[in-house]
């Protein structure tokens, strides 16, 4: 007679719960932070004129990436909505 050991079957790990929606959320959060960072960026600047310790051009050049970067975040804060909103809206 011959002894053979039982091995039991084990699922097969599932991958880290990482998938478009996972990271098109941190992206987003990293480019809402981002352009948080360049609005204080941009207001430090605008002190720094107004207290004379800094110049217009920095001021301008920080003020523009900051305008750009809130652009931005507004338009993929708008294309989330809109596919949100079109998945919402399908009939299953």
């Amino acid at each position: 007679m011959q002894v053979e050991l039982l091995v039991p079957d084990a699922a097969v790990p599932a991958p880290p719960a990482v998938g478009p929606i996972g990271s098109e959320s941190n992206a987003f959060a990293k480019l809402v932070d981002a352009a948080g960072a360049l609005l204080g960026r941009a207001e430090h600047a605008e002190a720094s004129f107004a207290a004379h310790r800094g110049g217009l051009q920095e001021m301008v050049v920080e003020r523009a990436r900051a305008d750009i970067a809130l652009a931005v975040a507004a338009t993929a804060a708008q294309r989330a909505t809109q596919a949100v909103s079109s998945l919402l809206g399908m009939q299953l």
